[in-house]
């Protein structure tokens, strides 16, 4: 995503799996009446702080990152295991885990109508000038997505990592993604073995 200022300060290697069906004379009407399952999986990347901030909804860290400028965010893992039924994606696991926060992301995409109804809970990690812990939205189209802090209880610490100990067989099935490297630490595998357990 070159024309976006935060994302180009992002960079890791994406390793993935794929396994959609679909028919029409266009991507668009292949995925919007697609079948089948999508696993993503990035270990050890970064990602512009400015961006995780936001993400995080650590505001008093933006606006001192945006006075004192953008350094990168070490990201542990990102993992996406998401079904597609009758062009809708779900997932069963979309989580990041970076040095600031553990993210998970629920909710639908749907191809069919171009729509989106997400929910961003973050989790954030050590002390915050302000922070807030409320979970976001993303609704709307995919052209025009409109974001915000959904309304109702904050979230008490801890939440997010409990909804994640529930999806011990999408964690599961990612762990095949993991490829072993030379002498390297993979993250992505301890997270999710922690989160089969």
């Amino acid at each position: 995503m070159p024309d976006v200022e935060l994302m180009q300060k992002t960079l890791g290697e994406l390793n993935g799996d794929a396994d959609i069906r679909g028919t029409g004379n266009s991507v668009a009407a292949l995925l919007g009446n697609s079948n089948g399952n999508l696993k993503l999986l990035m270990n050890d990347g970064l990602i512009s702080r400015n961006l995780m901030e936001i993400v995080g909804l650590n505001v008093g860290n933006y606006i001192v990152g945006q006075i004192f400028g953008d350094d990168e965010v070490r990201v542990n893992c990102a993992a996406a295991n998401l079904n597609i039924t009758n062009g809708v994606a779900r997932p069963q696991i979309f989580a990041f885990d970076t040095e600031n926060a553990l993210i998970n992301v629920t909710g639908t995409a749907s191809f069919a109508s171009e729509q989106l109804d997400l929910t961003i809970d973050p989790e954030s990690k050590g002390i915050r000038i302000i922070t807030l812990r409320s979970p976001l939205y993303v609704r709307g189209t995919f052209k025009n997505p409109q974001a915000g802090v959904k309304p109702g209880p904050l979230i008490a610490r801890g939440a997010v990592a409990a909804a994640l100990a529930t999806l011990v067989t999408p964690a599961a099935a990612l762990l095949a993604l993991i490829s072993p490297s030379e002498g390297e630490a993979n993250q992505c595998r301890t997270i999710l073995t922690q989160m089969k357990q």
